[in-house]
């Protein structure tokens, strides 16, 4: 074989012990940094298993980048584009040492995700960089960045939706209604994570919850980062919380339209998010203290459901 053909060779085509390697390390990854997802992927076939653990990796690489300490915004939007134009090297065929960027490439092509849903997960990681850019409307409070829950529909979907798109890729889906349900059920669970991190996010000097709503129940954004107490937000995340279980009806609906053998981790995800969610609810909606988590054990009761749900 010509040199040059070496080097177009497919990603897909990796020695079998460099890729199960690979996906090793991301299944290490996953097993490290996602405390909510790993418990749906456990319940997956393997090789689906370890293409969500292959995606979620590079969402964890993409995100350290955003976050990264030290460096301005624009090197973090620089590394992140780099990232992104070494994943599509590797797609394209080119050697690489890194494990992530190689189980993706395999993943990507043994489960026909797009390039474009790809290039989107890492433009979700930049979005949250704007707030580096918009100034507070009072000096030294938080900023505000979403006038409207239309405007924070949009940020939401670029950072769950879209994984939410993928994730059914991987799934396997036929009917078209699974796009959308599966954008809804993102959005269910990106505004759960807005609901339960208000104050940490305040006090990283960013609110979520939009402008409008702020206004409508007299929540002012510095109060978010140094009141333990702030009477009228219970019920504006009531208001969240009551959008969000909306959608979460996306999630139990799209169960009809995957693959039988994905039913189950949909499902334990779906449980996991609302029970959060629930959980919030039920401690009155109190997130300015102790952030408010499902505990190991209250996974796992999920997780053996799921289990036994594929088994059925």
């Amino acid at each position: 074989m010509a040199a040059a053909d070496t080097a177009r060779r497919p990603a897909n085509k990796a020695a079998p012990l460099q890729l199960r390697a690979a996906y090793a390390v991301c299944r290490s990854i996953t097993r490290a940094s996602a405390k909510n997802f790993y418990y749906g992927f456990l319940v997956l076939p393997r090789r689906k298993r370890d293409a969500l653990c292959a995606v979620y990796a590079f969402m964890r690489n993409a995100d350290d980048i955003s976050d990264a300490p030290g460096i301005s915004d624009a090197e973090r939007r620089a590394r992140l584009e780099t990232l992104m134009e070494g994943f599509h090297a590797v797609d394209a065929g080119r050697p690489t040492d890194d494990p992530v960027l190689l189980a993706l490439a395999n993943a990507k092509q043994r489960f026909k995700i797009p390039s474009h849903l790809l290039e989107k997960l890492v433009y979700g990681t930049t979005m949250d960089l704007n707030f580096g850019a918009a100034q507070p409307t009072t000096p030294g409070a938080p900023v505000v960045l979403y006038r409207t829950f239309d405007d924070l529909y949009q940020y939401c979907y670029h950072v769950a939706s879209v994984v939410g798109l993928v994730c059914i890729c991987i799934f396997g889906y036929q009917h078209p209604r699974a796009e959308k349900l599966a954008e809804r059920t993102g959005i269910a669970f990106q505004v759960t994570n807005i609901i339960r991190d208000v104050k940490e996010d305040a006090q990283m000097g960013r609110v979520y919850l939009p402008a409008a709503d702020l206004k409508q129940f007299h929540v002012e954004p510095n109060e978010l980062a140094t009141s333990s107490n702030v009477p009228n937000l219970k019920p504006l995340l009531m208001l969240e919380a009551d959008r969000a279980r909306e959608f979460y009806k996306s999630g139990y609906e799209l169960l009809n339209y995957i693959d039988e053998d994905s039913r189950p981790a949909l499902w334990t995800l779906v449980e996991i998010y609302s029970r959060l969610l629930d959980k919030i609810a039920k401690q009155e909606y109190s997130v300015l203290g102790e952030k408010v988590r499902l505990t190991t054990w209250e996974k796992v009761k999920v997780l053996a459901k799921g289990m036994l749900k594929r088994l059925k």
